[in-house]
């Protein structure tokens, strides 16, 4: 299968520059994957699990949040708030922060702020845990 260039770069730097066959990630209208030779196209990043097939064929996932994507020239550059490889997530962390933000939804007299607060929350871990364990 043919490949294309990628890049992901975040605030704390270059998190990933080679070749790939694919990548799926949720935009803001919906999941995309992009493939070799895709139109030059520009889209804001949603909250998902991305996921990035080399030409090995070895799949990595990562948790992608907000962000922006563009395809220009057959060379993909991923530039995301946040993006954590699955090898990089502390799942027990990741599940204390679900655990957290579910009790905090389940409090009586809670702001709809603290409760917009808990649910991106709960989003977020969720995502990390998906993309720690993205077997399950």
């Amino acid at each position: 299968m043919a490949t294309f260039q990628m890049q992901v770069v975040t605030m704390d730097g270059l998190q990933f520059e080679g070749e790939v066959e694919r990548i799926k990630l949720r935009s803001a209208h919906g999941d995309i994957a992009i493939l070799a030779n895709h139109i030059d196209y520009c889209t804001a990043i949603g909250m998902g699990v991305a996921k990035v097939v080399l030409p090995d064929k070895t799949e990595r996932y990562a948790a992608c949040i907000g962000g922006m994507l563009s395809v220009m020239n057959n060379v993909v550059r991923v530039i995301p708030t946040t993006w954590e490889w699955s090898e990089d997530i502390d799942l027990e962390r990741a599940l204390a922060a679900k655990e957290r933000a579910e009790q905090r939804l389940k409090e009586e007299q809670l702001s709809k702020k603290a409760q917009v607060n808990a649910e991106a929350k709960l989003y977020r871990a969720l995502v990390r845990i998906s993309a720690a364990s993205p077997e399950m």
